[in-house]
């Protein structure tokens, strides 16, 4: 299936990852497209690591499988490099998206990224402060990972959250959020 996305994401219960992988499948589902979306959870409580997954595709996805071979890595939470291999099985021509102040550049040498993996920072837990008023990362990291590959449009990202989060929040949490995705994809820095 070449035209296959598979996207891994990295972080810490409670920065709403989960929440994202979906957010991203479901904008999908919005453009008419097929999706994925799971978790994988260890230890279920606040702070504990934990991977969500997300495929998107033009066709039919027949596989059901956690995500091996990423094309795309968002990590949500920094402190997760010293302990996990993020960029375990990507694909050489892949791209991962950290919420960190560090530059693309600096970030490359942290992880010691292969040549021809694309690496983007953002600061989304600040944006989320800013926005938000809270550490939650996830509507951030969704605007600078469309803007470093824009796998579904801009556009739709903002009407899937309207649809998603107006059922849950009020009008003054959904625009930050819509805020909060707008700064990331302005202010995400990629390297090359």
């Amino acid at each position: 299936m070449s035209d296959l996305t598979e996207i891994r994401w990295h972080a810490r219960a409670g920065q709403g990852a989960v929440t994202a992988a979906k957010l991203v499948a479901e904008t999908a589902l919005y453009e008419d497209r097929f999706m994925q979306a799971m978790p994988e959870y260890g230890p279920e409580r606040t702070g504990a690591p934990l991977k969500a997954f997300t495929r998107i595709s033009d066709e039919p996805i027949e596989v059901c499988n956690n995500i091996e071979h990423p094309g795309i890595v968002v990590v949500l939470d920094e402190t997760l490099l010293s302990s996990t291999d993020v960029l375990e099985g990507i694909e050489p021509d892949g791209a991962v998206i950290v919420n960190s102040t560090e530059t693309p550049e600096a970030m490359r040498k942290i992880l010691k990224a292969p040549k021809g993996v694309t690496v983007a920072t953002v600061d989304a837990s600040g944006i989320a402060l800013d926005t938000i008023k809270r550490d939650i990362p996830n509507t951030p990291i969704v605007g600078a990972l469309v803007k470093v590959r824009p796998i579904v449009g801009r556009d739709s990202v903002d009407g899937q959250l309207l649809k998603t989060f107006g059922k849950k929040f009020a009008q003054e949490m959904i625009d930050a959020n819509l805020e909060s995705v707008t700064r990331a994809y302005e202010e995400v820095l990629i390297d090359g």
